[in-house]
């Protein structure tokens, strides 16, 4: 599997222009000062920003090509992102803000539930399954964000 990203956003009159191939199996990261465009290449990836020239691509499959203007919508392209606001639902416990994904998407409740807590564990913050988020410590919160994004 292949990550292949080669073009230029522009989120609000801010643009980042990448180039860059990514393997399977390899750890990359991304760094750069405040305001650089990290985020902004994320969400592109993502899909949560469309891509104004150039293309990214998953293998042989095309998720944004700014020339054909083909877009796959992010549901489809099976990348998790975990912002650093997090982004819980602040009504729903720590376990059903992680299985909320799944369910959208068919799973059944239990099911649901049952792999959003083997993640919680996974990440040991298994005990704070039934906490609503405001009552998480920013890193349970940002491990809660984090396991959303791998249901």
């Amino acid at each position: 599997m292949t990550l292949r990203f080669g073009g230029v956003v522009d989120s609000g009159g801010f643009r980042v222009e990448a180039d860059l191939v990514i393997e399977a199996g390899e750890t990359v990261a991304l760094v750069g000062p405040n305001g650089a465009g990290k985020s902004t290449l994320l969400r592109a990836i993502a899909g949560l920003e469309r891509l104004v020239a150039g293309s990214i691509a998953w293998d042989n499959e095309i998720w944004d090509d700014a020339a054909t203007d083909r877009f796959v919508v992010p549901a489809e392209r099976r990348v998790g992102v975990a912002f650093q606001d997090h982004l819980l639902f602040g009504h729903l416990t720590a376990l059903e803000n992680i299985a909320f994904g799944p369910r959208a998407s068919g799973t059944s409740s239990g099911e649901a539930r049952q792999h959003a807590q083997r993640l919680l564990d996974r990440l040991g913050v298994g005990g704070v399954a039934g906490q609503r988020p405001r009552e998480l410590s920013g890193g349970q919160a940002q491990r809660v964000a984090l396991a959303r994004a791998l249901a």
